[in-house]
């Protein structure tokens, strides 16, 4: 008999760097409330730093019962990924040591693969936090363009060991602007869409320093070769929220990416 295929496949993902410094757990409190009321299906945290931060995020977002990160104290790369389908594994890839040298370095960057049991099928989700560019200089020949790019070859080597038959999501905060020519190269090697390719908002909040950021961070999807994956991202957490301490405040100095993914289901026999 012919194929039967069942309804199509929708997830939430969202992407945030939380941010590290001021006042962590006062911030951290609300972003917990705020994910546990928020429906996403799969959450990917960058610079949640220790066990302890992790913890808390996961008493306070109980709709996320799987979670994913490294370390016993400092957690490798400050990466965590909540869910709420099963993690099936996860594994932690640290990205190369190299010049400048820079305080940066203790955060252990890398990235998490995990395979997670979404309805429908698996979804390789991979959670990343490449270095800054201090030069806020994005050209080729920039000396932080050549850390980015030893860091995303590392990271196009860890995907290589993904399963070629899983469709892929690429979720973090990349520290390079879409138009990045190190960024391009890698899209283009690893064969990822960018889901808000044409988008000229930030995802940074402005400051001083940097008064009209470009966007760091990114969602870049691959399809299965049998199924294709489509991707829709907004910008979120752009307004300040009660924090847990009764004051207002900013989650994190970064907005969040919210993600609608659809993946079909995969065809079977009738």
């Amino acid at each position: 008999m012919g194929g039967v295929t069942a309804d199509p496949t929708t997830l939430r993902l969202l992407t945030l760097n939380a941010l590290f410094r001021g006042d962590v757990r006062a911030r951290l409190r609300a972003l917990g409330g705020i994910l546990d009321r928020a429906g996403y299906d799969v959450v990917c945290l960058q610079e949640v730093m220790y066990r302890h931060h992790a913890r808390l995020l996961w008493r306070l977002a109980r709709s996320y019962p799987h979670h994913a990160s490294t370390g016993a104290v400092a957690l490798g790369g400050g990466l965590v990924i909540l869910s709420r389908w099963p993690i099936v594994r996860c594994r932690f890839g640290r990205y190369p040591v190299s010049r400048p040298l820079r305080p940066e370095l203790l955060m252990r960057k890398g990235a998490q693969l995990a395979r997670v049991a979404v309805p429908g099928g698996d979804l390789a989700v991979v959670n990343t936090h490449l270095s800054a560019n201090r030069d806020h200089d994005w050209s080729a020949g920039n000396r932080y363009s050549r850390v980015a790019a030893d860091e995303l070859d590392r990271l196009g080597a860890l995907m290589s060991g993904i399963d070629p038959a899983l469709p892929v999501v690429v979720a973090g905060d990349f520290n390079l602007p879409r138009d990045s020519p190190v960024l391009a190269r890698f899209r283009a090697a690893a064969r990822l869409r960018d889901a808000l390719a044409g988008s000229a908002e930030p995802t940074y909040r402005p400051t001083p320093e940097l008064p009209a950021p470009p966007a760091f961070d990114h969602v870049l999807v691959r399809p299965a070769p049998d199924r294709e994956l489509t991707a829709r991202s907004r910008i979120v957490f752009r307004d300040a929220v009660m924090l847990a301490d009764g004051r207002p405040g900013y989650l994190s100095d970064h907005y969040g990416v919210d993600t609608e993914l659809v993946l079909p289901a995969i065809r079977g026999n009738g």
